[in-house]
């Protein structure tokens, strides 16, 4: 059966009309030179499966540039860091990735640690120095990042410059869009199913300056214990390095996620992030149905992003009981 075609809702339109302004000003100015101004910025957030990404690609595919840039968050972070370590300086790293660029685009912004924090007021600095205008989608408003009561108050500062360089829209709304279904290639050519991987073996592959104690690796596919695999200190750069060469991902004895220790479930969200932006194909073999997997939800931020995504995934069991 085809799938409807969504008509766009109201904060969708919106937001889409001013992206498309925007895409229309930057593709008449030339370069700008010192003292000139460059078009404010914009700010897209709501809840997951609104359509921020696709209304930000959208829009970055009508900009008539090549002086531009589009990031997942977690992809810039990691190669910001590498070039921190290389050229000694984040000013450096960021000559390096950004040398020419005017329109900047980061997917998923966001800020939970108070060491991100103080990169990303550096970067944010910088970028706005440059007058490159900026374009970001998060599930979190400006005053909600960093939302620790404990280490809010140092970011407001940055937030005010946010407010100050991007105008703010919402692109909230009653409806989760990746629950509709409908698509059925890259990440979510993946399936979620309740029970206990086929898969056994023992291969060791390296992450991180470390050994990660797969099941398999055969033909781009990797299939993996989710203990072992969110079970040990590394990050999402980590895991990005191994999309590289996986493009297929099985994660095995997936629990009910309040019973796993928070550091886990935070790389859980990250995994699921790097392969959701890269449309790598996942599939969970968990101990619970996908109704009950998140749990305490407020226990881990960003969560129910990853919830909403593993709502794209097919579900056997679930299909057959419809």
């Amino acid at each position: 059966m085809d799938t409807p075609e969504i008509v766009l809702d109201p904060d969708q339109r919106f937001a889409a009309d001013r992206l498309s302004a925007l895409a229309s000003r930057l593709g008449k100015q030339r370069p700008p030179r010192w003292g000139t101004k460059r078009p404010r910025g914009l700010y897209l957030h709501g809840g997951p499966g609104r359509g921020k990404t696709m209304l930000m690609n959208r829009f970055f595919a009508a900009v008539p540039s090549n002086r531009k840039r589009r990031y997942h968050f977690h992809a810039f972070f990691a190669q910001l860091n590498a070039g921190i370590h290389d050229y000694g300086s984040i000013d450096a790293s960021v000559n390096t990735l950004l040398a020419g660029v005017d329109l900047l685009c980061f997917d998923e912004f966001h800020v939970h640690d108070a060491g991100d924090a103080r990169l990303v007021a550096r970067l944010l600095d910088t970028l706005f120095a440059r007058r490159i205008t900026l374009v970001v989608t998060s599930n979190y408003p400006p005053e909600q990042l960093l939302p620790n009561p404990l280490w809010h108050a140092m970011f407001v500062p940055t937030i005010e410059r946010i407010l100050a360089h991007l105008d703010v829209i919402s692109v909230n709304g009653p409806t989760d869009y990746r629950r509709l279904g409908g698509r059925h290639t890259g990440f979510a050519a993946g399936h979620y199913e309740v029970g206990s991987c086929e898969t056994t073996g023992a291969v060791d592959i390296p992450i991180a300056h470390r050994r990660l104690h797969a099941r398999a690796l055969d033909n781009g596919r990797l299939t993996v214990d989710f203990a072992e695999l969110c079970g040990i200190p590394v990050s999402a750069a980590d895991y990005l390095a191994l999309t590289r060469g996986i493009e297929r991902w099985v994660l095995c004895d997936v629990p009910a996620l309040h019973t796993a220790p928070p550091d886990w479930v935070m790389r859980l969200v990250n995994l699921v992030d790097v392969l959701y932006d890269a449309d790598l194909e996942l599939s969970l073999y968990a101990e619970v149905p996908l109704a009950e997997l998140g749990g305490e939800i407020a226990r881990v931020p960003d969560l129910y992003r990853t919830l909403s995504r593993l709502g794209e995934l097919r579900q056997p069991v679930n299909l057959e009981s419809r």
